[in-house]
Order: C-alpha cells, then structure tokens, then sequence
C-alpha cells in the first residue's frame, strides 16, 4: 500500500477554511483524510516540518473538522509506523534545492518538505487547493511523484486566481 503525503491546505479545506473551496472540494477532502485515518499510511518528516505546519492550521483536541481529526491522528500515530511513517529528509544549504534529495527547483519553498519526503519515500501528494503542484507538473515527472488532485477545479493557477 502507497503512503500518502497531505498538503495542509487539504486539511484546511476539510475544515471548511480554506475561503475558494468549494462544497465538493471539501466533501473530497474529508473523504480522503477519512480513509487515511481509518487504514491507509501516512508519511511525514522526522524533524517535525509537516506537523508544524498542520499546527498552525488544525486543533489539537482533534475537534471541531475532519481536518483537525487527521492531525490528531498524524501526532497521536507519528511514532506508530503502521499508520504514520516518519521518513529522514535533508535541508539543503542550496536555497535552490531545499532538500537534499531534490534537485534544483523553482518549487514553492514552503511545500518542498511535502516534496522531499515524498520523493523518499514514493508518497502519492494529495493536494486540493495548491497551484504549484500542477504548474510544476515536469518536475513531479521528473522525480516520479504522483499528486492526486483532490479538487482539480482549484488546483490550476487559472481557476485559483478566479476564486
């Protein structure tokens, strides 16, 4: 089974906070984080980026969204490597890299951890509301990285500047 890694604007958009999301795009979302919370694999860095991240965007308690539901699981879980797999990722003293494991890029700074830790550990990205994912398309051909879009509608630079 292929682990998954989950930009947190899917989080956001389960949660219903993230403002261009649609109703379909946010029942989507909560589907997929439903799966993943009930059997699929989750992957994340070992130093602690990703969940940091989610951080800033959930509740701890694991209350009142579907979102905040999956990062108390990702916190509750991230030493469980069963459900979420903590995998070693490298920054990079190359601004144009990030992470060692990535070559140069142009990627937005603060999703290349989602990048790097999918490329190790050959992660399926699942994105809803997030441009770069699409507009980078070469680069995840490149290094093999499968982005599911979960919200296809707002996950181009032209639908997401209309909204």
């Amino acid at each position: 089974m292929s682990p998954f890694v989950v930009d947190t604007n899917v989080i956001r958009a389960a949660n219903g906070r993230e403002t261009h999301a649609d109703l379909q795009c946010q029942l989507a979302c909560i589907d997929q984080l439903s799966a993943l919370v009930e059997r699929q694999l989750v992957a994340i860095d070992d130093q602690g980026r990703i969940v940091d991240e989610y951080a800033k965007h959930a509740h701890w308690a694991g209350r009142p969204g579907v979102g905040d539901v999956f990062f108390k699981h990702v916190v509750d879980n991230q030493y469980m490597d069963g459900r979420v797999h903590r995998v070693r990722i490298t920054p990079s003293r190359d601004e144009g890299r990030g992470f060692e494991e990535l070559p140069p890029n142009s990627f937005d700074r603060s999703d290349r951890k989602f990048l790097a830790v999918a490329v190790v550990e050959k992660a399926t990205v699942l994105n809803a509301t997030d441009s770069d994912w699409d507009e980078h398309a070469d680069l995840m051909a490149r290094l093999a990285v499968e982005v599911q879009q979960l919200c296809p509608q707002h996950a181009t630079k032209q639908t997401a500047s209309r909204s």
